[in-house]
């Protein structure tokens, strides 16, 4: 088995991820096609990571890609957590991973006194008003929850409500409406398919895809992305095929044979400002290749939070903002000046970008 260094093993990653190298995808399809899945909690962080994997592209192009096919669908995926995946992913990753997370949701909708036949009922509303009335915001269907069903106006019970009803496969995140998300039909933006592949195939599948976009990665890697139950996870992971082994700080990792080989590093290194959230931080079990253990709590304060951060070849080595329409960066350490000037590429970038799209 081959022995990885953790420099090759981050750069490996980084570039399949499309963050190093040079690689960028000249559209969204493109970008979306490598990375298979960008963390969406954020809907503005969430364009900022195709923009960051691509060249060129506006904000037009990624409300384009919500709206017109769609190419893009936003909905709650991996670890339940809200994702932007291509629009043909949507159908099987919800047929694959809604009914974990809706098992895994009971006992917070028993707790807040959400019984099996209001969830029902709740579930039937929302999308009976989503398709007769086209999207709507959240805080429109929770008026409609609490006028038909009594649920409370406040707290989380209506959020988990309309949470429950895409996990199911009826809605998913439509178009915004001025700046704040909507639902919309799952089936007025995804074209209905075949029969929803079984359980077993499609964490096979996920494991692939995963893998694509990940590599070089564990099966402790793809179980934490995922969210998916160890056993099902594990049994998508050993189906695996057309893949090699490669040690890295002493343990087997896995990469995919028909992946090119990986070009040595030449040139200035490869400087890209990474939004909140970003999956690329959250993609493995653990984040020391691509965050130094030291500077951790400066990308993970607490609350939840992951911070903006500057990656060069694929390494953390500052946070960022935006003050007053620049980009304001705190280093880790003092910066070399290459780096200095790829920040300064890419500011400019994110500014064209911001101003590039519907106010």
């Amino acid at each position: 088995m081959p022995i990885i260094t953790p420099e090759r093993a981050r750069l490996m990653r980084a570039r399949a991820q499309g963050l190093a190298g040079g690689v960028r995808g000249r559209g969204v399809p493109e970008v979306i096609g490598r990375a298979f899945a960008i963390q969406a909690q954020d809907a503005g962080a969430a364009a900022l990571g195709l923009r960051v994997r691509g060249t060129g592209i506006t904000r037009r192009d990624v409300c384009a890609a919500y709206t017109a096919g769609p190419a893009l669908v936003r909905g709650w995926f991996m670890r339940g957590t809200l994702h932007t995946v291509a629009a043909p992913d949507a159908r099987w990753l919800i047929g694959l991973l809604g009914p974990v997370f809706l098992a895994a949701g009971r006992r917070r909708c028993a707790e807040l006194g959400l019984d099996e036949r209001l969830q029902e009922r709740a579930e039937h509303l929302v999308a009976e008003a989503v398709g007769t009335d086209g999207p709507l915001t959240r805080a429109e269907l929770t008026a409609r929850l609490a006028a038909a069903l009594g649920v409370p106006p406040t707290g989380q019970s209506a959020f988990h409500l309309i949470r429950r009803t895409a996990l199911r496969g009826w809605i998913c995140h439509g178009p915004d409406r001025r700046g704040e998300a909507t639902f919309a039909l799952l089936d007025d933006l995804v074209p209905p398919g075949g029969p929803r592949p079984p359980a077993h195939e499609a964490a096979a599948e996920l494991a692939r895809r995963y893998l694509a976009a990940h590599a070089p990665a564990s099966a402790e890697d793809f179980i934490t992305w995922s969210g998916l139950p160890a056993g099902l996870a594990r049994r998508g992971w050993r189906a695996l095929d057309d893949v090699a082994e490669a040690g890295i700080g002493g343990g087997a990792h896995l990469v995919p044979r028909t992946r090119p080989a990986e070009p040595e590093r030449e040139g200035p290194p490869d400087v890209r400002l990474l939004p909140a959230y970003d999956g690329y931080l959250v993609g493995h079990r653990t984040r020391d290749l691509s965050v130094p253990a030291a500077h951790a709590r400066r990308v993970w304060p607490g609350g939840g939070q992951i911070r903006p951060v500057v990656l060069a070849d694929g390494l953390a080595v500052a946070t960022w903002t935006r003050r007053e329409g620049t980009v304001a960066v705190t280093p880790f350490a003092p910066l070399p000046p290459e780096v200095e000037a790829g920040i300064a590429e890419e500011a400019a970038d994110v500014a064209r970008f911001l101003a590039s799209g519907p106010d």
